[in-house]
C-alpha cells in the first residue's frame, strides 16, 4: 500500500492512509534484552496510540525512560506488569476471508487491493494478520447458497471447489503472499447439503441425518485435501459455525451430546484415517454464554476429547441484552487447562453507512480482545476483513460492519477505528508470545501485557472514559508516567 500520509475518515467515503513511520514497529537493532528487573532501568518505552477527537491512528507518540518509583501511593495510577508469571503462548490474530470479502476484493482496482492486502498482513506498513478463517462451502456472507456436490451425492463422486476459484481462493492465496508465505487458517461449516439434514434445507437450522454422519465426516477431508491441492494449506477446522443457532441462513443444530458424538465416531476417525490427524479440531465455535456447558460434555469424554484441539467462542451474546459473559471462558480455561480457547468469530452487525466513524465500534474489539486474552485465549479472529459499501454482500442481508470496507463504486476503502483497535494486538503481539501478568489499579482503565518471541514486550492499555488520564506503567519497582487520552487505546513496547 502506496503511504504518504497520515490522517482519519472525514466521512464514510473518504479514504484512509497511514504514514509507515507511524505504524512501524519500534526498531531494535540487536535483540531486546530479557525483561529482567536489573535491566528495566535502562529500556525505552515507546507509545503507540490510537485516540477519539485525534488525528493518533496506531501514531507513535511518545519515547519514554524507566526511573525508580517504588512503592505507589494510592493516588498514582498504574498498570503493573510483571514479566515472571507467564501464562499461554499466542498463536496469532487475523479474520475471515469470505466469499464476500472475496467478492468484494475484486471489484477493487489493483492499487486498492494492494493496498487491502499491506494494510491486514505487512507488519511494518499494516497490522501484521497472521490467523485466518474461511468458510466451507457458502455461509451468510456469500452472494448464494452453493455447495461442492451435486444434490443427493452421498458419495461425494461430484466434490469439486471450482466455485471458490473464481474470488476466495485467488485472495486467500494473496493473503498468504502478502503475510510473507504463511497464514495459519481453519475452516468451518455453516450447514451440510440440504439432502443430508432433517428438514432438507441448509438454511433454518435443522439436524444432520445420523445416515449422513460419515458422508459428513468425509466431506471435512474432501474439502482439506481440495484446498491443500490448490497450495492452501488448512490448519485446522471447527465443527460447525454457531450449533445452537437456528438462522435464515446456513445454519445445523448439534445438541452438546451430538457434537460429541459425531466427533467421537465419525469426524475425529476419519479425519486421521484419510491422513490428517495432525490437523486441529475445534469444538463448539458458537458465544460464551453456553460454552462451558459445551466444553464440558465434549471434554469430560476421553473419546471424544483426544480430537479436540480446542474451543472456539464468539461474542454475541448480548443479543439477549445482556453484557459480554467474559467469565465463562475463564472457567474453561480453569476447568480444561491443557485445552485451548480461541476467538474464532466477532463483528459489529446491523451496518449503517452513518455509523462508520462510531469510536464504539473500535471499543468493542479492544474490550472484548483484553479480556479474551486475560481469559485465556491463545488466538482471535476478527470475522470479514472486508466488506463493501452496503456491509455485504450477504445473501440472507444480515449486513454488518468489517475493519475495512470498500466503496465498490469509487474504488476506494474506507477504514474504521476498529482497524486500529485490532491493530494495537495484532502488530505488536506476534505468534509465539506469551501473555503476561498486568494488573490496572483504575477499573477506567483495561490492560494486557505480552512477551514476543525475540524478548520485546507490548503492553496493551485502553482508556474507556471521559477522561485524560496520567498512569505509571510500573515493573520491578520502575516506571514511566504516560498521558492517555479519552477513549484511546495504546500499546506500551519495549
Amino acid at each position: 500500500m502506496k503511504i504518504d500520509r497520515r490522517g482519519f475518515l472525514v466521512a464514510s467515503s473518504s479514504a484512509l492512509v497511514l504514514a509507515k513511520s507511524q505504524l512501524a514497529p519500534a526498531a531494535n537493532s540487536q535483540p531486546p534484552e530479557p525483561l529482567e528487573q536489573h535491566s528495566i532501568e535502562a529500556k525505552k518505552v515507546t507509545v503507540y496510540t490510537t485516540a477519539d477527537n485525534s488525528n493518533h491512528r496506531l501514531s507513535a507518540t511518545d519515547t519514554l525512560a524507566f526511573k525508580h518509583l517504588g512503592q505507589p501511593m494510592e493516588t498514582q495510577i498504574c498498570v503493573f506488569v510483571d514479566p515472571a508469571k507467564t501464562f499461554q503462548t499466542i498463536l496469532g490474530i487475523g479474520g475471515a476471508l469470505t466469499d464476500a470479502a472475496a467478492e468484494t476484493f475484486a471489484k477493487l482496482p489493483k492499487d486498492k487491493q494492494q493496498e487491502a492486502l499491506d494494510a491486514y498482513y505487512d507488519v511494518k506498513g499494516g497490522i501484521g494478520y497472521t490467523l485466518a478463517r474461511t468458510n466451507i462451502h457458502s455461509c451468510d456472507f456469500s452472494s448464494g447458497s452453493y455447495t461442492y456436490v451435486n444434490e443427493g451425492d452421498k458419495a461425494l463422486q461430484s466434490f469439486s471447489i471450482n466455485h471458490d476459484k473464481q474470488f476466495r481462493i485467488p485472495l486467500i492465496k494473496q493473503a498468504m503472499t502478502a503475510a510473507g508465505g504463511k497464514l495459519t487458517l481453519f475452516a468451518s461449516p455453516w450447514s451440510p447439503p440440504a439432502f443430508m439434514k432433517d428438514n432438507g434445507d441448509m438454511l433454518h437450522g435443522g439436524k444432520l441425518k445420523p445416515e449422513f454422519y460419515q458422508a459428513w465426516a468425509n466431506y471435512y477431508t474432501r474439502f482439506i485435501k481440495a484446498y491443500e491441492g490448490e497450495g492452501i494449506p488448512i490448519w485446522g477446522i471447527t465443527i460447525q459455525n454457531e450449533p445452537m443457532a437456528t438462522q435464515t441462513w446456513e445454519s445445523c443444530i448439534y445438541s452438546a451430546e451430538e457434537e460429541r458424538d459425531f466427533l467421537k465416531n465419525y469426524l475425529g476417525p476419519t479425519m486421521k484415517k484419510e491422513g490428517l490427524g495432525d490437523k486441529k479440531i475445534i469444538a463448539w465455535d458458537h458465544n460464551r454464554d453456553l460454552v462451558y456447558q459445551r466444553a464440558s460434555t465434549i471434554l469430560t469424554d476421553p473419546r471424544a476429547a483426544r480430537y479436540v484441539w480446542g474451543i472456539g467462542f464468539h461474542w454475541y451474546e448480548p443479543w439477549s441484552g445482556g453484557e459480554p459473559m467474559f467469565d465463562n471462558v475463564k472457567l474453561v480455561r480453569d476447568s480444561f487447562p491443557g485445552t485451548n480457547l480461541i476467538f474464532t468469530e466477532g463483528c459489529a452487525d446491523s451496518f449503517k453507512a452513518e455509523r462508520i466513524n462510531d469510536w464504539k465500534l473500535g471499543e468493542q474489539y479492544g474490550r472484548s480482545m483484553i479480556n479474551d486474552f486475560n481469559s485465556g485465549a491463545v488466538g482471535w479472529t476478527d470475522w470479514n476483513i472486508l466488506l463493501d459499501e452496503t456491509g455485504g454482500p450477504n445473501h440472507a442481508k444480515n449486513f454488518c460492519f468489517a475493519p475495512i470496507h470498500a466503496d465498490t463504486k469509487n474504488g476506494r476503502l474506507m477504514y474504521t477505528n476498529s482497524y486500529y483497535y485490532i491493530g494495537h494486538f495484532s502488530k505488536f503481539v506476534r505468534p509465539g508470545a506469551k501473555r503476561i501478568a498486568s494488573s490496572p489499579s483504575r477499573s477506567q482503565l483495561l490492560s494486557a501485557a505480552f512477551v514476543n518471541p525475540d524478548g520485546q514486550a507490548s503492553v496493551v492499555v485502553m482508556n474507556q472514559s471521559d477522561q485524560k488520564i496520567s498512569y505509571y506503567l510500573w515493573l520491578y519497582g520502575n516506571a514511566v508516567e504516560v498521558s492517555s487520552l479519552p477513549h484511546s487505546i495504546q500499546t506500551l513496547v519495549f
